[in-house]
C-alpha cells in the first residue's frame, strides 16, 4: 500500500521519472539494433531482392506493436502499469538470440513480431507512467524527455550496430548488445520502478472532480472519440499514423537508397543514426516549447518539415545531401512526436487517458506497416525515388489536415 504523500510534477517525482527515462532508453535501443543492418542482412545473407519482402519485418513489427499498444493502455488501467512494463521485457528476451541465429528470413520476421509486442507494452507504459507522474503541467517536457531517451538510444544503437557490422560482420556480434539491453531493462523494471496508478487517483481527486459520464465511457466510446469523433484526438491519430508511415519508409528504404548511391556500410550506419539522433535530442526543446507556445502549429509545421526532409533526401546524391535530409526529417519529427502525446494528455480525461494513449499509439504504429507496404510496393513498381516522393506528399497532406481540423489544446 502506498503510504508516502502523493505529489504531481516532474521535480516532485524526479527519481522515478529519471528511472523511467533510463528504462525507455533501453526500450529504444532494442529497435536501434535493427535500424542500420537488417535490410543488408536480407540482401546479403538471405538473398532477398524484392523491396516488399525485405520490408516484411517492418510490417510485422508495426502491426504487432500497434495492436499491443491498444491493449497495453487497457491492461495498464486494469492490472497496473508496472506489471505491463515487466511483461514487455519478458517478451523481449528471445529477440536478440533469434536475430543472431536465424537460419532463414522467417525467423527474423518472427523475432520482429516479438519485438513489436515488447515495444508496445514497454514504450506505451513508460509514456503512461510519465504522464501519471507529472500531472497537468509540463506534459510536453515530460513527453520530450521520454521520446528523447528512446530515440537517442535508437540512434546510438544503430550507430553501434553499424560500426560492429562493418568491423566484425553482420551477425552475430552486433546483436550481443541486445542481450545487455534486455537484462538491464528487465532488472530495472522489476526491482526499481514503482507503480503510478495512485498518482492518477490523486489527480482525479485534486484536479478533476470527475463527472459520471466521463467515468462511464466504454472502450468503444474511447476508441471512437480518439479515432474519429473528437476533432483534436482524431487529428492527432492521423498525424501519428503518417509520421510513422514515413518512419517505416525511412527505416526500410533509406539504407537501400543510400547503398544504391554508393554509400558504404559504415556511412549507412552514420546516416541511419543522424535522423533518430536529431529527432531524439531535439525533443527536449520541442516538448518544452509546446508547453509554452501550444501544440497545434508545432504539429502542422513539423509534418511539413518532415516532407521537405524526405524530398531533400530523394534529390540528394552524396553523403552531405543525405545527411541534410536526415537532419530536417529529424527536426520535423521532433516537433511532432512529443507534442502529439502531450495533446492526448490535454484532451483525454484521466479516467480514460491510458486507454486513449493506447488507441492513439495503435493508429500511430500501424503507420509502420502502412509505410513499409506502401513504400515497398511503390519501390518495386516505380523505383526507390518514387516511393520517397509518394511518402513526402502524404506527409505534406497530413499537415494540411491538422491545420484545418485541429484546435489548440493547451489550456
Amino acid at each position: 500500500m502506498h503510504t508516502t504523500p502523493i505529489r504531481l510534477g516532474l521535480r516532485e517525482n524526479f527519481g522515478q521519472f529519471s528511472l523511467l527515462v533510463l528504462v525507455n532508453a533501453f526500450v529504444g535501443a532494442m529497435v536501434g539494433l535493427e535500424r542500420s543492418i537488417l535490410p543488408a542482412i536480407a540482401e546479403q545473407e538471405f538473398h532477398i531482392v524484392a523491396r516488399t519482402a525485405i520490408l516484411s519485418f517492418i510490417v510485422v513489427f508495426g502491426v504487432t506493436k500497434a495492436l499491443t499498444n491498444y491493449f497495453a493502455g487497457r491492461f495498464a488501467d486494469r492490472f497496473g502499469r508496472k506489471h505491463v512494463l515487466v511483461a514487455g521485457w519478458l517478451v523481449a528476451i528471445p529477440v536478440p538470440f533469434a536475430l543472431m541465429w536465424a537460419p532463414d528470413w522467417n525467423w527474423v520476421v518472427a523475432a520482429n513480431m516479438l519485438l513489436g509486442v515488447s515495444q508496445g507494452l514497454t514504450w506505451s507504459t513508460t509514456v503512461i507512467m510519465k504522464i501519471d507522474l507529472v500531472g497537468p503541467k509540463q506534459r510536453g517536457l515530460a513527453m520530450g524527455l521520454n521520446e528523447f531517451s528512446g530515440y537517442f538510444a535508437v540512434a546510438g544503437s544503430a550507430l553501434a550496430t553499424g560500426w560492429m557490422a562493418a568491423r566484425y560482420g553482420l551477425r552475430p556480434e552486433p546483436f550481443y548488445l541486445g542481450v545487455i539491453y534486455v537484462i538491464a531493462g528487465l532488472l530495472l523494471s522489476l526491482f526499481a520502478v514503482r507503480e503510478t496508478r495512485h498518482h492518477v487517483a490523486h489527480e482525479l481527486r485534486v484536479h478533476h472532480p470527475a463527472t459520471n459520464d466521463e467515468k462511464k465511457l466504454t472502450q468503444g466510446e474511447i476508441f471512437r472519440r480518439t479515432s474519429l469523433t473528437d476533432r483534436n484526438l482524431s487529428s492527432v491519430s492521423q498525424a501519428g499514423l503518417v509520421n510513422n508511415l514515413n518512419d517505416g519508409m525511412a527505416w526500410g528504404l533509406f539504407p537501400l537508397f543510400f547503398a544504391a548511391a554508393g554509400m558504404t556500410l559504415a556511412q549507412i550506419g552514420i546516416l541511419a543514426a543522424i535522423y533518430p539522433a536529431v529527432w531524439g535530442a531535439s525533443q527536449i526543446v520541442t516538448g518544452a516549447l509546446s508547453d509554452r507556445i501550444g501544440r497545434k502549429w508545432l504539429i502542422v509545421w513539423g509534418m511539413w518539415l518532415q516532407a521537405v526532409g524526405i524530398g531533400v533526401t530523394a534529390l540528394a546524391a552524396d553523403f552531405r545531401g543525405f545527411g541534410l535530409g536526415a537532419v530536417l526529417l529529424g527536426i520535423g519529427t521532433a516537433m511532432v512526436y512529443p507534442t502529439l502525446l502531450a495533446t492526448i494528455g490535454d484532451v483525454a480525461h484521466p479516467a480514460w487517458r491510458a486507454s486513449a494513449v493506447g488507441v492513439y499509439r495503435l493508429w500511430r504504429d500501424l503507420g509502420y506497416a502502412v509505410g513499409a507496404l506502401l513504400a515497398g510496393i511503390t519501390a518495386d513498381l516505380f523505383g526507390l525515388a518514387s516511393a520517397l516522393w509518394l511518402v513526402a506528399g502524404l506527409t505534406l497532406l497530413s499537415g494540411i489536415i491538422a491545420a484545418v481540423r485541429m484546435n489548440e489544446t493547451l489550456a
